[in-house]
């Protein structure tokens, strides 16, 4: 008996990973090393002195505490918007579902300029906050806005495709048991959304770390106030300053790596004790 052999328009597996490891190595290991490398010629101290001047725990107060913010916010906001385009039909229900990847296609700085101009002290916005007596453009609360505005979609998207196969025979069964409308969210739909919910936080929280455009100009980067740790590696740049330049930015990778990599552990121990539940 003949036996045909399947060939698979995609090459064999040790091609596949070679390719596969050259592409990572160039696009990520090798810039990740050239970094470490130029800041390591800073030496032990060189290096905590460039990472730790007050102006630049400031910057690292501002950026890190300004993107987790934002992405709580959208991890709330974000469930509730897929949440409407997905379980309700309104006119402009597509139109509106189109909007969301709005600042995916917007250039950053359009985004940034729109922003400011809209909550500054004269505009559409800003001027009744500057009615009520603070400002929005320029301060810490402006950089949130603009890191919300950058990571809806990404919350969106990944808590979306959850949502449209979750099964709504679980809530009827639910309810025919006596279950309240907040217990059934807490009981049956959170759960089930929580994985992709905390993955489009993580998502949403390393996108507001690393964003330039949009934030600098409605932060007013003013020192020591609303200062973001990207335009002081910008800065350090643009004087000649690469070791330095490179050694905020490695603070700044092993800091967004450890947050993440607690966000990812906590979605896997999430996983499992929700598995072993059932």
């Amino acid at each position: 008996m003949r036996t045909y052999r399947q060939h698979s328009v995609l090459p064999g597996f040790p091609l596949a990973l070679g390719f596969t490891l050259l592409y990572l190595s160039l696009i990520v290991l090798v810039p990740l090393s050239a970094t470490f490398l130029k800041s390591a010629t800073l030496g032990w101290g060189g290096f905590f002195e460039a990472v730790t001047t007050p102006r630049v725990l400031a910057s690292y107060k501002l950026t890190f505490g300004a993107a987790l913010a934002a992405a709580a916010i959208n991890a709330v906001m974000g469930l509730l918007v897929a949440w409407v385009l997905v379980r309700y039909e309104f006119p402009g229900r597509k139109l509106a579902d189109a909007f969301v990847d709005l600042p995916f296609a917007l250039p950053t700085a359009v985004a940034g300029i729109a922003l400011a101009t809209l909550y500054s002290s004269k505009g559409w916005i800003g001027q009744f906050a500057a009615q009520a007596g603070f400002k929005i453009a320029f301060t810490p609360l402006g950089v949130t806005i603009a890191l919300t505005f950058i990571g809806l979609p990404f919350v969106v998207r990944t808590v979306q495709p959850i949502l449209e196969d979750l099964e709504q025979e679980l809530e009827e069964a639910a309810a025919s048991l006596g279950a309240t409308r907040w217990q059934t969210f807490l009981k049956v739909i959170l759960p089930t959304l929580s994985p992709a919910l905390m993955t489009g936080f993580a998502l949403a929280f390393a996108r507001g770390v690393g964003e330039y455009g949009s934030v600098i100009f409605i932060a007013g980067n003013i020192p020591l106030v609303s200062e973001i740790t990207p335009l002081l590696i910008i800065t350090k740049l643009e004087q000649y300053d690469y070791a330095g330049a490179t050694a905020l930015a490695v603070s700044m990778l092993l800091v967004s790596f450890t947050l993440l990599l607690a966000i990812n552990l906590l979605q896997w121990w999430t996983q499992n004790r929700r598995g072993s539940r059932i």
